[in-house]
This record gives structure tokens, C-alpha cells and sequence, in this order.
């Protein structure tokens, strides 16, 4: 294997891309038939596929992403502004400083780095 690509089901593709825009990742439609696009921010890449059916309120999905500074990502997806639940950076019993952000489509999306020491 060489890496994996997370693929995240989403109400309505323009509005997940913008709003993964708006969290700092490049971001890109699929050109070909199909309502699927790309996020990338690094070397982390996750896909988006739009489902019109897909309800976030039945269907989980999650996606972990290990970042440099937990504290700098959060202060910078607060100021982002995007809609959702956020919640704060805290340290846990693991060794990481970490937060979780919960999108509109249900994606939890857990981020930490881990604690100095």
C-alpha cells in the first residue's frame, strides 16, 4: 500500500468544498460526470462525494488528521467561521492536544498533535 484517501459523504458538494476552502485546504471539483471533489491541505487529501440522500443524523463517518499545532489549527478554523460544532483543544490521557469538529454533512473530524514532553 501507499496511502489512503478518506471519502466523505456530503449533502451538497459546492458548499462542503467551500467550506474546506475556508479551513485552508486547495480544493477541486471533479470534472467528469460524477458530484465529487478533492481537499488537500499538505500531504493530507481527503475526497468529497455529494449524495443528496445521505443524512448526517443516520450515517457516521470520521476522519483523524495529526497536525503540527492542534491550538494553531483550532485558532485558525474558529476565525473561519464556518458552521458546524467545534470544540475546544484539550489534552488527553493519549499524549495528544487535541480538538474535534463536527460539520454540517456529520463528519466528525478529530485533530491533535502531540503534547511537548
Amino acid at each position: 500500500m501507499i496511502r489512503a484517501v478518506p471519502i466523505l459523504p456530503v449533502r451538497e458538494l459546492d458548499a462542503a468544498l467551500e467550506r474546506y476552502r475556508r479551513l485552508g485546504f486547495a480544493v477541486e471539483s471533479y470534472t467528469g460526470g460524477e458530484r465529487y471533489g478533492f481537499v488537500q491541505q499538505g500531504p493530507v487529501e481527503l475526497h468529497v462525494s455529494e449524495s443528496p440522500g445521505h443524512d448526517p443524523l443516520t450515517t457516521n463517518a470520521m476522519v483523524y488528521l495529526y497536525v503540527e499545532d492542534a491550538d494553531a489549527v483550532h485558532a485558525a478554523w474558529s476565525a473561519a467561521g464556518v458552521e458546524g460544532r467545534l470544540g475546544a483543544p484539550r489534552d488527553t490521557a493519549w499524549g495528544l492536544r487535541e480538538f474535534a469538529y463536527v460539520d454540517p454533512d456529520g463528519t466528525l473530524h478529530r485533530v491533535g498533535s502531540k503534547l511537548s514532553g
